[in-house]
């Protein structure tokens, strides 16, 4: 297995996300190191070579009191660099998840909407494998997938996976008015944190919302950090912070977490958030 991997510091210069559906078009940010995420587990990414094709964040030493739940990534411009998002991701993955992105470390060229099922299939067929690092150690009944910009879109198109545990839509909404029916297919809760109305998803979004199956429990909120959010902040910014908290209450069952979103008076309520709710009891 590679040895994990952890920048030592920061690019002078580099590129965080992409334009909705260009994989060759970036808008420029200034990339900043991070020493393993603010969560309890220092985290880290690596390659490995059952998954030739994608780039794992996890906690460098695996936690003795709790299984992982499986959190699968997709990139703005479905573009296939698993660390393009390093700096949310390794929050993630800091928090007690094993999160799996789409792409080589610095790679390049397109992803698929195959390539978070190979994510998935992998991390179910490593929790059982005898031989694995990762046997006993992952919850493969607590599955996230999510992603960012085209990513999101890649998510949307596998968000009837019946293992899927919550869906998250990052700056992302269906674009097609032809492709709107696969929210029919939505079964598990279901979160939208997009960049306002600046942001080039926003109406895509807000028109999903509109149109989510009756009594799917879903969330969303607006920053108003257009639509490269706040990726390239240490740790992820804002988005990594609540995405955390999502992760959290959806897959751990925190009570703390639950309570940055449910209700009136919820957590995000009182702050620069937009935020919206469908039953969230």
């Amino acid at each position: 297995m590679a040895a994990l991997m952890r920048r030592a510091v920061a690019a002078a210069t580099g590129v965080v996300v992409a334009a909705l559906l260009a994989p060759g078009a970036a808008g420029a940010a200034h990339e900043t190191a991070q020493d393993g995420g603010t969560g309890p587990y220092p985290a880290a990414y690596e390659t490995v070579p059952g998954l030739p094709e994608h780039t794992v964040y996890r906690p460098e030493a695996l936690p003795s009191d709790e299984s992982l739940p499986i959190v699968a990534w997709g990139n703005g411009a479905c573009r296939a660099d698993g660390t393009w998002f390093e700096n949310i991701l390794t929050e993630f993955a800091s928090h007690g998840f094993l999160v799996i992105a789409n792409g080589t470390p610095g790679g390049s060229g397109r992803t698929s909407s195959d390539m978070p099922v190979e994510a998935v299939d992998w991390a179910v067929a490593e929790n059982a494998d005898p031989a694995s690092e990762f046997h006993g150690r992952l919850d493969p009944t607590k599955i996230a997938v999510m992603g960012q910009s085209c990513g999101g879109l890649e998510t949307m198109e596998v968000a009837d996976d019946p293992r899927i545990t919550t869906t998250v839509m990052w700056n992302s909404g269906i674009i097609s008015p032809f492709d709107k029916l696969q929210l029919r297919r939505l079964h598990a809760p279901i979160a939208y944190f997009a960049g306002g109305e600046d942001d080039i998803a926003y109406d895509n979004a807000m028109d999903d919302w509109d149109r989510l199956p009756t009594g799917l429990e879903a969330f969303m909120g607006n920053l108003d950090v257009g639509h490269f959010g706040t990726y390239d902040e240490p740790n992820g910014g804002e988005f990594g912070r609540v995405g955390s908290q999502w992760l959290k209450w959806q897959l751990k069952g925190d009570a703390a977490a639950r309570a940055e979103f449910v209700g009136p008076n919820c957590g995000l309520c009182s702050t620069e958030w937009d935020v919206r709710q469908k039953n969230l009891g």
